[in-house]
């Protein structure tokens, strides 16, 4: 079923007692981007054990971690608060048996088990496949009759979670892709699809924001700075590890071509030693005077930026991408933008609490990348950044009444 992620947590131990008892606080049931708390009891005094996390995604790949705890005087562990001592991640991280998951295939005999049910679609969110004109996609939507501020997610490929996940908080959220098609059958990209996606959502009779926000991220990034700079009614830009320029291919709108494509030196790619690739310095550079044409004119837009940039990124170079926007936008006196830099995280910032993702098939480039990235750093940087996005958005998509809430 759509929407559903199943954890199973598996705590083992050398001697076996029917007295354990496993909580998982403060229910089993959740949203896929609300914390879990894990508590065990009925252990000895002092007693060390090994806990095991396994994750089951919903095309039945399996993830798992495991983390060891020593019990207090009391024979309990509070993974809120006491640290992890080896495993998967040391120290204490409440959250860390799901970021740190991995494949994994171990099985052993369990001391206790509690399923943990996280939802990616809340009670009463709508999840409706749209076909309309052009547009291919899904829309969420909240329960009750609003009125809510619209979201356009652009994603690389078609991505249903953080939209899914967007409208549990409140928004009403379409989803489409910047690749519909196999890139190698796309020759050019047209802004006119996105700008009917954006109208789509503002004529919605759940929608009461003015204009609409957009989300993005990868080469979704550089069509959602060309909706801002060619389209009136976008009001608010999140910009994840995407490039200032137009990438791979040119840029059309209402039959005219705006922006050239900024291309790619394939001798730069780099191969490492698990036979993934690093693809980030193959992207020519935009500020060279041959690519300029491919620089989206973002001083043109009327609404504000977020600009959400990893250190670690090994697919875009979006730290320096991000420093040029900035630099643009302060050249042209203008200030309606916030950014956000991230050290120690990878390319593929998603909501948070899933199993990290160093490295897997790029559609574009036909073979496995690297992300970039360390866990750790990686999983905190999701977090921090998913209560931005949120705030981000309802402090620029206002309504002319108030919401309803969406409640799981």
């Amino acid at each position: 079923m759509f929407g559903r992620f199943f954890i199973i947590m598996k705590y083992l131990c050398k001697k076996m007692s029917s007295q354990v008892r496993l909580k998982l606080l403060p229910s089993a049931r959740c949203l896929f981007d609300d914390p879990v708390q894990v508590k065990v009891a009925g252990l000895r005094s002092r007693q060390v054990v090994t806990v095991r996390a396994r994750s089951t995604d919903e095309r039945g790949m399996v993830f798992s971690s495991l983390a060891t705890y020593r019990a207090d005087g009391s024979g309990e562990i509070d993974v809120d608060k006491d640290p992890s001592l080896s495993g998967s991640y040391i120290g204490v991280e409440p959250m860390g048996l799901l970021w740190s998951m991995k494949a994994d295939r171990l099985h052993k005999r369990m001391l206790a088990e509690a399923t943990n049910e996280r939802l990616l679609i809340g009670d009463g969110v709508s999840r409706i496949p749209v076909k309309e004109g052009n547009i291919r996609g899904v829309l969420f939507t909240p329960p009750g009759k609003g009125p809510f501020p619209a979201v356009l997610d652009i994603g690389t490929l078609i991505s249903e979670k953080r939209a899914s996940l967007l409208s549990n908080k409140g928004f009403v959220v379409l989803t489409v892709a910047v690749y519909n098609d196999k890139p190698a059958n796309v020759k050019e990209i047209h802004l006119d699809y996105y700008e009917e996606a954006a109208d789509f959502l503002r004529r919605h009779p759940k929608v009461g924001s003015k204009g609409v926000g957009v989300i993005s991220q990868s080469k979704g990034g550089d069509v959602a700075l060309s909706l801002a700079a060619f389209v009136p009614g976008v009001e608010a830009v999140v910009w994840i590890n995407g490039c200032s320029a137009n990438v791979a291919f040119p840029l059309f709108y209402k039959k005219h071509k705006i922006l050239s494509a900024l291309m790619f030196d394939t001798n730069k790619v780099i191969r490492t030693e698990s036979g993934a690739y690093i693809v980030k310095f193959t992207v020519d550079d935009p500020r060279a005077e041959e690519n300029k044409g491919s620089l989206v004119p973002i001083e043109r837009a009327k609404g504000r930026f977020l600009f959400v940039a990893s250190e670690d990124d090994l697919n875009w170079d979006s730290k320096t991408y991000m420093d040029m926007m900035v630099e643009r936008l302060k050249h042209h006196g203008k200030d309606n933008f916030e950014r956000w830099c991230y050290s120690g995280a990878g390319h593929y910032l998603e909501p948070p609490y899933g199993p990290y993702c160093p490295s897997s098939f790029h559609s574009l480039a036909g073979k496995p990348v690297q992300w970039g990235g360390e866990p750790k750093s990686h999983a905190a940087a999701e977090v921090h950044l998913w209560k931005k996005i949120q705030e981000f958005f309802r402090t620029h998509l206002r309504c002319d009444a108030p919401q309803d809430e969406a409640k799981l």
